[in-house]
């Protein structure tokens, strides 16, 4: 029973139970793809995942953890452990499918019109799924964008795909995107994004806002390189939160931003989880 509410911290409502402090979790916002799908804007990413056989179990866990806390956004690609990230996935949600939203995605050079509906029924069969919700063009590669966004449009249509976008496409690539016919379908463009990498502020994400692009930011910790910034952490002991909170939070703010930190470890993804209930003043 909520015996009381005691002294609140930035960002984070408490309470007292049974005499115990707890913290009152937040829901997990949403973000709306063109197609009026609404996902969690905090996922889970799985760079590096699938590299070591030794770690398969710990990375299923973590998985699993995060779908239990409502982080059901998992993003992957045929690119990393060469398709073993996909397989860790596939056994991940094995059982759980319907609860997640799936994206992938395609190396560039194999993103012509029959090499990107080969390399999807690839990566179907490594997943254990008989549909990708959202397929990503990896980055700009020597293919014709018109190719590749003709065969994402023919997996659309079959039902192998419930969505496409791009990844790491900046500015200038969105707009010659645009102009290629389909091309106006893209639904999200995921590219790097984090404290340290503030770049898009000043151009990209304005311009994808403005046309209700769904922005991905991956290495959203920068690989934990930014932890340990001064600032970081006296901002993050201010809100008595971990630094790593903090800089998801930073981006959770932001409108129409996808977050995916990756992480091999329950408690971590438990950590990430927490961020959302963080509310940093401007000034801070």
């Amino acid at each position: 029973m909520v015996t009381g509410l005691v002294e609140r911290l930035p960002g984070r409502p408490t309470f007292i139970e049974n005499g115990t402090t707890i913290m009152q979790d937040a829901a997990i916002p949403v973000i709306r793809f063109p197609n009026g799908i609404e996902v969690p804007a905090l996922g889970q990413g799985t760079w590096n995942m699938g590299e070591k056989p030794s770690e398969a179990k710990s990375e299923m866990e973590s998985l699993r953890a995060g779908l239990d806390l409502g982080m059901t956004l998992i993003d992957t690609a045929e690119m990393y452990a060469d398709g073993g990230a996909e397989r860790i996935v596939g056994e991940a949600i094995r059982g759980r499918r319907e609860e997640v939203f799936l994206v992938s995605k395609v190396y560039p050079w194999n993103a012509s019109r029959s090499g990107t509906i080969g390399a999807c029924e690839h990566s179907l069969s490594r997943l254990g799924t008989d549909r990708i919700d959202l397929y990503l063009l990896h980055w700009r590669g020597d293919q014709p964008l018109s190719e590749t966004v003709e065969a994402f449009e023919e997996l659309k249509a079959s039902g192998k795909i419930g969505a496409w976008g791009v990844s790491n496409f900046d500015e200038d690539d969105m707009k010659e995107l645009l102009g290629v016919p389909g091309g106006r379908n893209v639904a999200a463009n995921q590219v790097l994004y984090n404290l340290s990498r503030r770049g898009i502020e000043y151009d990209l994400l304005p311009w994808c806002q403005e046309r209700q692009i769904p922005v991905m930011a991956y290495s959203p910790i920068e690989q934990g390189r930014i932890l340990h910034h001064p600032e970081l952490i006296r901002v993050a002991k201010a809100y008595q939160a971990t630094p790593a909170q903090v800089a998801l939070a930073f981006l959770l703010e932001r409108d129409d931003v996808m977050v995916i930190p990756k992480t091999s470890s329950a408690a971590r993804a438990a950590e990430n989880r927490d961020a959302v209930s963080l509310d940093i003043t401007d000034e801070d």
